[in-house]
């Protein structure tokens, strides 16, 4: 944990041994500050009790600590809240002047951990390249930071007039992609 501290000047008081007329003392106050990996700590012990898994842990600018959670069959509100009494218990004062948000990864939102692919798998997903082109198509298959994308694409095939759709694998890997969702379809 790390500490922080800020200088107060306490009063000015008169010294007779020899100082200065007029001198001040100072104190610090001092703070705890909590550190991303105490909070990973303490959000993986209570993920054990469950299929839960942690997507992000965000500590902004304005004193707020963003923790992003997940599950194959979705986020309940009671887990939300669940975890955010735990770490309250568990932090204490050190909590201070955070402000604690818990929630699932969302809906439409990027995947930001594997798992987030696994769990996907099956599903219409949209892919954006390093160069920025888009890719839209059944999520096939994850192996390791590896998925497959099934798309439909024209081809002319041998012996046909016209060019037909046909399914094609487009092979990524998710550290050379600027993003990957699953897309939300109405029907």
């Amino acid at each position: 944990m790390a500490v922080s501290g800020k200088m107060c000047t306490f009063a000015a008081v008169q010294w007779n041994e020899g100082l200065p007329e007029s001198s001040s003392f100072h104190y610090y106050t001092i703070r705890r500050m909590i550190n991303k990996e105490t909070v990973k700590a303490l959000v993986e012990e209570w993920l054990k009790k469950g299929d839960y898994f942690l997507v992000d842990i965000i500590f902004g600018a304005d004193d707020r600590i963003v923790i992003e959670i997940d599950h194959a069959d979705g986020v309940w509100i009671e887990d939300c809240a669940d975890l955010s009494r735990f770490l309250q218990e568990h932090l204490g004062d050190e909590l201070g002047e955070y402000e604690l948000e818990v929630g699932s990864a969302g809906i439409g939102q990027p995947f930001k951990v594997e798992q987030q692919y696994l769990n996907h798998v099956g599903d219409i997903v949209e892919v954006i390249d390093g160069e920025g082109k888009k890719t839209q198509g059944t999520l096939k298959e994850v192996n390791g930071r590896d998925f497959v994308v099934t798309i439909q694409e024209k081809q002319t095939i041998e012996g046909k007039k016209r060019p037909m759709m046909v399914n094609v694998d487009k092979p990524f890997n998710m550290d050379e992609v600027h993003s990957t969702k699953y897309v939300l379809a109405f029907k």
